[in-house]
């Protein structure tokens, strides 16, 4: 008979500690200029030991003769190696948790839940696209049935504003009666934006065009009748089936690129960012490139020295004079994180500016193959580092503003032996589109053969991969007859 009971048992396990300090480092690393400032505030609003200098003053802590022995070992405790850094990939988890704990136990008076609930109730928002049709639904003169009916169908739109479920569908599910839903798909063409509520793209143009008062011009009529030659541009089919002239076509395809085809895209939330650059590259008035970093976000920060005076005369109690060490360590830390960010990001820079030297002179053409890797073996860094510290940044350039991450891509080799980037071949590809002959437009097989006599050779569905992702139309949607 077996005895079941506990026993100890001794194992070795190696596990990660990521330290307070180097986790706040890498955030200071990752993160863009203006977010940067906004955590800087945050640590001098709660810092009594730090203050802000002035734009004419230094932008490091001047460093007195008279050091006391605490302040050299809060000092120790401030190095780490730029080792650690290869560790990046397990911070993301360690700060959530850091950040659970320390919001774990803050309690909240009423006076700041009622500045909380003023703010927030105070933020200007979009309204929604449903939001939309409901308040129009709500204001229609229609019965108590017929406004269920709307809503359902309201919940039925997608993003684009087209209805995704059919007429049948919601009546079995509304348990409306079927003609009853049918008219309330008609109140709902009605509805502002033009075009809410179709089914599709063709009834959602012909719809606009009804609204217009255009419902028997000859672009409904295109529309109705011969869309599909409509999306295949075949104008000489359409002239000889409507019996009309080329102009008359050209002039009725004109008109129907006045309209919406996705009416419910312009309720989309706004993701548009500023965007403000942390990098400027230019050249001098001696021809020299140079490489200045935005430092207009960034507070210019030092110990003050009327606490260093105060722990020099020992008079603090040991509970002041450690809460005063640990607000120095945690201020020093923050200067030396700042200015071991900027120095990585410039050292970065400098690297980018001596492997992609001919882009910055003549622009993308001459954008070549890197890798995250090379740049991290030049600087000396884990290639992390090198992403962590590309994260959401941007550097300005003679040629516009990219992304750091811009620079960093695959490529090719040319039949000479020349690297080229696959950004480079794209935008060659965009070029030859943009020379091309309306009538006569370049084929891929075409477009292959214009690189292949620039010494650069790639596929055929390479060229029509790249030529989807600039969002160029196939040869046959691009044909313009005269």
């Amino acid at each position: 008979m077996s005895s079941q009971g506990f026993q100890q048992v001794q194992k070795q396990t190696q596990s990660l500690v990521l330290a307070p300090q180097l986790r706040n480092s890498l955030k200071i690393l990752q993160a863009p200029a203006v977010e940067l400032r906004t955590s800087i505030l945050e640590e001098l609003e709660t810092n009594p030991l730090l203050e802000e200098l002035s734009i004419d003053s230094i932008s490091v802590e001047e460093e007195r003769e008279t050091t006391t022995e605490d302040e050299r070992d809060a000092d120790e405790e401030l190095s780490f190696d730029v080792d650690d850094y290869s560790i990046l990939d397990k911070m993301s988890e360690d700060v959530r948790e850091q950040f659970a704990q320390e919001n774990s136990g803050q309690t909240h008076t009423t006076e700041d839940e009622e500045r909380r609930d003023h703010f927030m109730n105070s933020l200007t928002q979009g309204v929604s696209l449903q939001q939309h049709l409901i308040e129009q639904a709500e204001l229609t003169d229609c019965s108590k049935q017929e406004r269920e009916a709307l809503f359902y169908l309201i919940g039925s739109i997608d993003d684009n504003g087209y209805l995704t479920e059919t007429v049948s569908n919601i009546a079995l599910t509304s348990r409306t009666p079927y003609g009853t839903v049918q008219k309330c798909v008609e109140t709902l063409k009605t509805f502002d934006p033009p075009g809410i509520g179709t089914v599709d793209m063709q009834d959602c143009l012909i719809t606009q065009l009804e609204l217009r008062g255009r419902g028997t011009s000859l672009a409904s009529r295109i529309l109705r009748d011969y869309f599909p030659l409509l999306v295949r541009r075949r104008i000489p089919d359409i002239c000889r089936k409507t019996g009309t002239t080329t102009d008359d076509v050209q002039a009725a395809i004109e008109e129907i690129s006045t309209l919406d085809p996705a009416p419910g895209k312009r309720f989309s939330p706004d993701s548009n960012a500023v965007i403000e650059p942390d990098v400027t590259v230019f050249k001098d008035e001696y021809g020299e490139w140079k490489v200045d970093l935005n430092n207009d976000y960034i507070p210019r920060l030092r110990i003050s020295g009327v606490y260093k005076d105060l722990l020099a005369k020992g008079t603090l109690s040991k509970q002041e004079k450690d809460y005063m060490l640990e607000r120095m360590r945690s201020g020093k830390f923050l200067i030396s994180s700042i200015e071991q960010r900027q120095q990585t990001i410039e050292r970065i820079t400098r690297e980018i500016l001596s492997f992609q030297n001919e882009f910055f002179e003549e622009g993308v053409s001459k954008l070549r193959p890197l890798t995250m890797n090379t740049i991290a073996q030049t600087v000396g860094v884990h290639e992390t580092t090198i992403s962590r510290a590309i994260a959401n940044k941007y550097i300005r350039t003679p040629h516009g503003v990219f992304a750091f991450k811009y620079f960093f891509t695959p490529g090719f080799t040319s039949a000479s032996g020349e690297s080229v980037s696959n950004k480079t071949i794209k935008d060659m590809i965009s070029h030859f589109i943009e020379e091309e002959n309306p009538s006569k437009p370049y084929s891929d097989q075409g477009i292959v053969n214009l690189l292949k006599d620039k010494d650069i050779k790639i596929a055929r569905r390479t060229v029509a991969k790249y030529r989807e992702e600039l969002g160029i139309l196939p040869t046959n949607l691009r044909r313009r007859y005269d």
